[in-house]
């Protein structure tokens, strides 16, 4: 058996057990304008509204992840990434500069209207839930992040390419070939579709 194979075996979805997860599918993302715009993000919503569609039809649960920073609890993402620290009033906004971007208290910290969770979307392993369908944004961050964490937690994961997004087509290339050889099957939204159809 070659490793897709045993990934396959070993990572495939099962009902009652499975969930989706959209990571960071936030306004600071996607909205046009923001500092940490990410415009495939953008063009990924169709695929995951149909995910999301289809998992809350068959009464799946669904995980929402909003990546937020305080000025009150500050962290060294903060001082790794300044975008996350307060901009001052017209000042310029972008990578590497203050852009209150995903800052609390902020309205781009918010998932985008078209993905909006409903309030019982939350809790994971109560439910007893084992594996999970990881999309969103950015691919090679939030995203490989989640996906790490989640197998290290024992989370079967399964990660939809075209329901994922980043900056550059070829960090999204490599960052999804990282993830296949090592932590998670890599499908299209059809095939997790019609996988979960058969249940």
């Amino acid at each position: 058996m070659d490793r897709a194979e045993a990934f396959e075996a070993a990572l495939k979805l099962e009902p009652g057990r499975s969930a989706l997860v959209i990571v960071d599918m936030q306004r600071a993302f996607l909205d046009p304008g923001e500092a940490m715009e990410v415009p495939a993000a953008r063009d990924i919503v169709p695929q995951i509204r149909a995910l999301l569609d289809l998992f809350r039809s068959k009464h799946l649960p669904v995980i929402f992840t909003e990546f937020t920073y305080s000025e009150r609890v500050p962290i060294l993402v903060g001082l790794l990434h300044p975008e996350h620290r307060r901009s001052a009033e017209g000042a310029p906004r972008g990578f590497g500069l203050p852009s209150s971007s995903c800052l609390e208290g902020e309205d781009n910290v918010h998932v985008v209207p078209e993905l909006a969770p409903e309030p019982d979307e939350l809790v994971l392993r109560a439910r007893g839930v084992t594996h999970l369908v990881i999309t969103g944004t950015l691919t090679d961050i939030c995203v490989l992040a989640t996906v790490i964490g989640g197998m290290n937690r024992e989370y079967r994961m399964t990660v939809v390419e075209d329901a994922t997004a980043t900056l550059w087509p070829e960090i999204q290339r490599a960052t999804l070939d990282i993830i296949r050889r090592a932590y998670a099957r890599v499908v299209t939204t059809k095939q997790v579709a019609e996988e979960i159809g058969r249940w």
